[in-house]
């Protein structure tokens, strides 16, 4: 979703020590095996398709709020998907839609899950997400910044439920209760508890970015994100839980990650990591995450302009059973066909290459060719596909 800044891991030494004690003592409860996890695999058709958002909506809150959101444009663009071949979505929940009406925000969930299972498509929800704006607001959603890669995007939980220790009794009901909600419904594919937890946005919002975010943010986001899976295996869902690796520097060598990385890697069922590089930096992850003996998804990949696109992309993925979730579906208001360097110096014009997503609003793709491509290799994994 964004890339770079690993801000704040000086001064974690101490933290995951802390943290390494006492999941030495309380080990993985509740965790997959490997067995399972491969069970799973087994029994699950290949997980293809887009990081999903609405072109209506600017961010996650605009997405679902009673007031904006929209079953017949969502049905309209889930038939794109379906045509494409595409046999899931990954989509943005936010913890602030169950504050404010619980049970409108499920009966809402489950309106989209039943329109995705008419066109075929299964959901992997995301409940947290470290990047992007950390002062998430309820009610009317502000506009896009002209030229401007996802200017309205927003954190769950932001800076101050972040902080806010008597806050997190609102998180904790909100993992239960959604995930209890689904736990056992077939239309939900996979958990994924929290989108780049160790985010920092250093590419954002300009010189001044990191005076926005708190300045112990990973600290208390590994405290989050342990607690979050324990929360969510107390629901006991039916679907696998992840959370996905994401900065490519060392792309998952085991020598160089970070506390929050080896929760991340611990804790999963099955293992999910971003990648917007090229094939070879493609197999470099999945050299490293092999090493796990687990599932594979990709849960975000596809930047034209920094080497990452469906072909060879996808084709590897389809061929090494790794789910695929590219990121970007109908250029709308995220903004995401600008690059993130548009943080840096906005764009005046439609880029002619495209940074992320696949259709115009009309229906129309941004590369015809590109189209039949992905076509081409969803078609490999027809057989297979189940109802």
């Amino acid at each position: 979703m964004n890339k770079l800044s690993r801000a704040g891991v000086v001064g974690f030494c101490a933290l995951w020590a802390a943290w390494a004690s006492s999941a030495a003592a309380q080990g993985n409860s509740g965790r997959w095996s490997v067995e399972k996890a491969e069970a799973w695999s087994q029994k699950t058709p290949w997980l293809v398709g887009a990081n999903f958002a609405p072109a209506y909506a600017i961010n996650q809150l605009e997405m679902w709020q009673a007031d904006t959101f929209d079953l017949e444009a969502i049905d309209r663009e889930l038939a794109w998907a379906q045509d494409l071949g595409f046999t899931s979505m990954r989509v943005f929940l936010h913890h602030l839609l169950w504050e404010q009406d619980s049970e409108g925000f499920l009966k809402r969930m489950d309106q989209f899950l039943e329109v995705a299972d008419k066109r075929g498509i299964g959901v992997m929800f995301v409940l947290f997400d470290s990047v992007w704006d950390p002062h998430p607001k309820l009610g009317k959603q502000r506009e896009p910044q002209k030229g401007l890669h996802n200017s309205g995007w927003v954190q769950s939980p932001g800076a101050q439920d972040l902080q806010d220790r008597t806050r997190h009794v609102l998180l904790e009901t909100y993992v239960h209760g959604v995930i209890d909600r689904f736990k056992d419904d077939p239309r939900v594919h996979v958990w994924d508890l929290w989108n780049e937890p160790d985010n920092m946005n250093g590419n954002s919002y300009g010189p001044n970015n990191l005076k926005q975010e708190p300045e112990n943010k990973q600290a208390m986001v590994l405290e989050l994100l342990e607690k979050s899976f324990a929360w969510a295996r107390e629901a006991k869902p039916t679907q696998p839980l992840t959370s996905g690796l994401w900065l490519g520097g060392h792309k998952a060598d085991p020598n160089r990650l970070i506390p929050i990385e080896k929760v991340q890697l611990a804790q999963s069922d099955v293992i999910s990591f971003h990648s917007y590089g090229n094939l070879d930096d493609v197999k470099r992850w999945v050299e490293n995450l092999r090493q796990h003996n687990r599932p594979l998804i990709c849960t975000e990949y596809m930047a034209r302009p920094a080497g990452s696109h469906f072909d060879p992309v996808l084709g590897y993925f389809q061929e090494q059973n790794i789910g695929a979730y590219n990121w970007g579906f109908v250029a709308g208001k995220s903004n995401t066909i600008y690059p993130w360097d548009s943080w840096q110096k906005p764009y005046e014009q439609e880029p002619k290459v495209w940074f992320h997503d696949i259709f115009r609003t009309d229906g129309t793709p941004f590369n015809p060719k590109e189209v039949e491509h992905i076509k081409s290799i969803t078609a490999k994994s027809q057989p297979a596909r189940k109802k």
